[in-house]
């Protein structure tokens, strides 16, 4: 009921804020994020930063900004065109096509739990330090919206809804970038998936399968998937410790990941561990995208790990190219794996435009 009442109240903002400001002060409404019970029960509260606390007008805000595509050069492509609600806020292709048609390097990462990233750094390569800087950069990246953040803040501030809604969420009509960062970064905590079949498991509301008990099994085992160092077990609902790990996934590198960043030839290699939730949807998978079926992903890790001088330790199969998964366990892990998807977190009408 709470989420609906929370729609209501965006609806009305959205169709009450056409007139122009009549210059009395407007306190924005404090938004708590609705934390799931097995997130509470389990992990720490969420990062919140103090300088952009989340309210009402500016998730609503946000929301109407990351489905906008005022924010492209061309005005053609929106955040959402490479993080869709259907995809877990991903896209379906290995790499995404910028407003040039220009493709880039790699795999657009899904949406969810953000607010959870206790180390605060984004993206693959953890380059940007705060959800509000890692808004910045698509913007004027020239693979991706091409824009120019002086043009885009012209754009809004000439609208006839934008100064409103900024007045509303930020008690000022003057449009900046950094504003306009804050609000979409409102919206994107909130984008929280902790409704699949293993959480209700967990809660003791649903019950698995021996298939996917056996996967759950497979896949904690140090013995056989080894997967629980950078993915977490079920006292992580985040399905990921947001480090970064050098899989083994090749020889040499074209893309450096974090190595590029830090400018540290130990971190060459090393990207970000992607959450497990949702993998039903967010295929394909790897930082390029390189694998386009689950099946594919765990014959990697069977089967076709690489040395290189900054595998990760936590690769203790790497010298025998993998963990040698029978196809049986493969199987019982994929049927595991699958039980992290929440599809209650496609349809919510909080996140689609």
């Amino acid at each position: 009921m709470k989420k609906y009442i929370y729609i209501l109240i965006i609806t009305t903002i959205f169709t009450s804020c056409t007139s122009k400001d009549d210059g009395n002060e407007y306190t924005p409404v404090a938004l708590d994020l609705e934390i799931p019970e097995i997130f509470s029960n389990n992990i720490i509260p969420p990062v919140i930063p103090s300088d952009n606390p989340q309210t009402i007008e500016g998730v609503a805000l946000g929301k109407r900004l990351f489905f906008d595509r005022i924010l492209s050069s061309d005005q053609s492509i929106s955040c959402a065109s490479c993080h869709r609600p259907q995809n877990a806020f991903t896209d379906d292709s290995p790499t995404s096509s910028g407003v040039d048609g220009i493709f880039g390097e790699r795999n657009s990462m899904p949406i969810f739990n953000l607010a959870w990233n206790y180390n605060e750094r984004f993206a693959w390569d953890g380059k940007e330090l705060s959800l509000e800087r890692q808004a910045l950069e698509p913007v004027e990246n020239p693979i991706e919206m091409h824009s120019d953040w002086d043009n885009v803040v012209d754009r809004l501030s000439n609208h006839p809804e934008y100064p409103e809604l900024f007045q509303r969420a930020f008690n000022t009509s003057s449009i900046t970038k950094e504003l306009t960062t804050k609000a979409i970064a409102q919206f994107e905590r909130t984008l929280i998936s902790a409704n699949s079949k293993f959480d209700r498991y967990s809660l003791g509301q649903a019950t698995l399968t021996p298939q996917e008990i056996n996967g759950l099994d497979v896949f904690l085992r140090e013995d056989k998937g080894d997967c629980f160092h950078c993915h977490g077990n079920p006292n992580n609902p985040l399905w990921t410790d947001n480090d970064f790990h050098n899989n083994g996934l090749d020889i040499t590198f074209t893309d450096l990941g974090l190595g590029g960043v830090t400018g540290d030839p130990n971190d060459n290699g090393k990207f970000r561990s992607p959450s497990l939730r949702n993998l039903a949807f967010t295929a394909p998978y790897m930082h390029d995208g390189r694998f386009a079926t689950l099946d594919e992903v765990i014959d990697f890790y069977s089967e076709g790990l690489q040395n290189s001088q900054t595998i990760d330790p936590l690769m203790k199969s790497v010298n025998e190219g993998g963990v040698q998964l029978s196809n049986q366990d493969k199987a019982d892990l994929k049927a595991f794996l699958l039980t992290l998807s929440d599809p209650s977190f496609l349809n919510n009408p909080a996140f689609q435009n």
